[in-house]
Parts: structure tokens; sequence; C-alpha cells
């Protein structure tokens, strides 16, 4: 084999290296080119979300008023049913130890 020869199939060695990493490199560039139309739609997704959460604002408002007023009402509501078992006992109470009327005038 001649020095000439074994010069040409080292460079066509090289050659088809570096093809090799040039078609490699295509194919990454058309993979990353999908994740930036990915990314952008992602980006244009995350906008929306953000402007429609911003209307939910004044309804959690309205939710935490509500949740206020039922947590002042169920305040309200035991306090009423103490005295309602407070009144309940005393009636009981009546009833088992009855006082004796006084004499008609």
């Amino acid at each position: 084999m001649s020095i000439s020869t074994m010069v040409k199939s080292e460079l066509q060695v090289s050659n088809n290296m570096v093809e090799l990493v040039e078609k490699m490199n295509i194919r990454v560039a058309e993979e990353y080119s999908g994740f930036g139309d990915v990314a952008a739609g992602l980006r244009v997704f995350v906008e929306q979300l953000k402007s429609k959460s911003g209307n939910f604002d004044v309804y959690v408002e309205q939710i935490d008023s509500i949740e206020r007023q039922v947590s002042e009402f169920e305040a309200v509501i035991s306090m009423l049913d103490n005295y309602v078992s407070l009144l309940e006992s005393k009636v009981q109470s009546l009833y088992q130890n009855p006082q004796p009327r006084p004499p008609p005038c």
C-alpha cells in the first residue's frame, strides 16, 4: 500500500466524520427549533393564565368575605345553642320540681 493511498484513506475517514458531525448538527438544530416553538406557545399560555387569574381576584375576595360571615354565624349559632340548652335545663328543672301555686284570693 502506498503512502498516498494511506493519506487518501485517512482523509476519507476524516471527511466521513465531518459529514456525520454536520448531519448530527442539523438534526440537533431541528430538534431545538421545535423546542423554541413549544417555549413560545407556553409563554403565550402562561400570559393568558395570568390575565384570567386576575379576573378571579374579585371572586376570591367575595369567597373570603363569605367565609368570614359564616364564621360569625357559627359563633352566633353556638351562643344561641348554649342559650337554648340553658333554657331547656331550666324548663326540665321546673317540671321535675314544680313550685306550689299560691292559693287563690
